[in-house]
């Protein structure tokens, strides 16, 4: 059973977020907060396998509150969902944290799979913004020429995970990779895990992040 906190100030919103989760066999809502302080506290409470979390909320908004969130080291992964199709909120969310991100005009079965995929490790980003978002995060590297910093995460990986890692940084999926690499998927899985566990990234955007901040990957 996947446990799921809504934070959202629209009461209607919240109502109605419930009642698509709750048709769910396998999914529970633990609790609603209208903002993100209430929502950092009802994290520390309940313990949710997932947040749903706006931005634009009344005192603390939902980007900070996912920071804060992220920040305890909690199991809680926070799926940001908002009316706002902006690129700087998809990436300032997915950089505090947030394994998703996912605009309100979504069809329901889109916002249950999201919902699924980041209970279970992966990352979900709305088709639409995929390619901007990628363009937004490049536009915000620092212009730094020369050879890629070796940061200790990414030297700790053996030749083929970062083979991996540079191929999941430029969008390929797992069958992607398994069919260009022939490589069985569920060995393709294997070394996700691998690469998650030791550069300590949350799940693949945050691999993406930690891709093109040590240059493994950059702008082409």
């Amino acid at each position: 059973m996947t446990t799921v906190l809504i934070a959202d100030d629209q009461a209607m919103q919240r109502f109605g977020f419930r009642m698509l989760l709750e048709s769910q066999d396998d999914m529970t809502v633990v609790g609603e907060a209208p903002n993100g302080s209430e929502a950092i506290r009802m994290v520390e409470r309940y313990h949710p396998d997932v947040v749903l979390m706006d931005i634009r909320m009344p005192g603390l908004d939902g980007i900070e509150a996912t920071r804060r969130i992220v920040a305890t080291g909690a199991r809680t992964r926070v799926l940001i969902v908002t009316t706002f199709d902006l690129d700087e909120y998809a990436y300032d969310g997915l950089r505090a944290g947030a394994s998703g991100f996912l605009v309100k005009d979504a069809q329901p079965e889109e916002l249950l799979s999201g919902i699924r995929a980041v209970a279970a490790g992966d990352a979900v980003v709305a088709p639409s913004l995929t390619r901007r978002l990628l363009d937004a995060y490049i536009h915000h590297l620092p212009s730094t020429p020369g050879r890629p910093r070796e940061d200790p995460r990414v030297a700790a990986l053996t030749d083929r995970e970062r083979e991996i890692l540079t191929v999941i940084a430029q969008g390929w999926s797992n069958t992607e990779i398994a069919e260009r690499l022939h490589l069985a998927e569920s060995t393709v899985k294997t070394h996700v895990s691998r690469i998650l566990s030791k550069t300590g990234a949350r799940d693949r955007v945050q691999a993406v992040i930690l891709a093109y901040d040590t240059q493994l990957v950059t702008p082409t």
